[in-house]
């Protein structure tokens, strides 16, 4: 036998019985199942197919993902919940469900849908590893849709101050364009920033990918993780200056026919590149802070 110097070596935490744990509370299951299919049901046929929704899916599974990397973590700390936080979760998630599913509201829909499951994680694993997963909770909300009246709400300042910054710098680069609110002139074209770059619709899904980013390579020095998160913002708003200014080159060399054609799909897709390269290089450029940062937490 190997020389362990008299140390015994810790024990691994027990893995989990995934068929023991579905016999055991298979009545739990049955009803989150009841209530969840209908929902994403619904979220894959409304929210998700729209370009504000699109990250809808990969932030499930990558949320659902976070939680199950921890699983040995999870069962080592696990202890049963207070039934009374739980049954007082409960009391607001189901007639919030209810009333979302009646009146088809799918936001309040999907965001009792994941209360429900927080009090199913309270209850069984205990409020120490609710805690603990703090994150895979609030990344999980990027699942629920938000409204149309008020991401148009916030997104229209946006769009104005993308449009100005377009024009401005088109116009210094010798190009023929003006603007009048969120209409850009160039050319003999015209275009409608509301209508032709949508892409500010996409400013949640970037963010999400942004939050993953961090959390998942950065999340281990929070002042740092807190620096780059600052950032996401700003990042989405320049990569949907780059699908504007995308939109607006195309129309005005290659014709408005080309620009509404599958060109205006790959700019879409150029705007989620540009931003998950903005995010890269700034990690890049800001490393020296996050090497000082981690070397006084040393």
């Amino acid at each position: 036998m190997p020389d362990t110097g008299g140390i015994a070596p810790a024990a691994a935490p027990p893995a989990t019985d995934w068929r023991a744990l579905l016999l055991a509370h298979w009545p739990m299951w049955l009803g989150l199942a009841a209530i969840g299919l209908p929902t994403l049901l619904a979220l894959a046929q409304g929210p998700w197919q729209e370009e504000s929704g699109v990250h809808g899916i990969i932030v499930l599974v990558t949320g659902l993902w976070l939680v199950w990397r921890r699983q040995d973590e999870i069962m080592a700390a696990r202890q049963e919940g207070n039934p009374l936080i739980t049954a007082a979760t409960f009391a607001v998630a189901i007639p919030l469900y209810v009333a979302g599913r009646a009146f088809e509201f799918i936001s309040i829909e999907a965001a009792a849908l994941l209360l429900a499951i927080v009090a199913v994680a309270h209850q069984y694993w205990g409020l120490k590893v609710t805690a603990m997963l703090w994150f895979p909770i609030v990344y999980l909300g990027f699942v629920v849709p938000i409204p149309g009246w008020f991401l148009d709400t916030i997104t229209l300042p946006l769009k104005e101050f993308v449009s100005e910054l377009v024009t401005g710098s088109l116009a210094a680069a010798g190009y023929p364009v003006g603007r009048m609110g969120v209409t850009l002139y160039i050319g003999s074209y015209q275009l409608l920033v509301e209508d032709a770059c949508s892409g500010l619709n996409s400013l949640v899904s970037l963010t999400a990918i942004g939050l993953f980013y961090v959390y998942l390579i950065r999340g281990s020095n929070p002042l740092y993780s807190l620096l780059l998160l600052t950032m996401v913002i700003p990042i989405a708003i320049a990569a949907n200056c780059v699908r504007v200014a995308a939109l607006v080159l195309i129309t005005y060399h290659l014709g408005n026919a080309m620009a509404q054609g599958y060109l205006h799909n790959f700019a879409g897709m150029v705007t989620f590149v540009s931003a998950l390269l903005f995010i890269f290089a700034l990690d890049w450029a800001l490393s020296p802070i996050r090497r000082r940062l981690e070397g006084k937490a040393a």
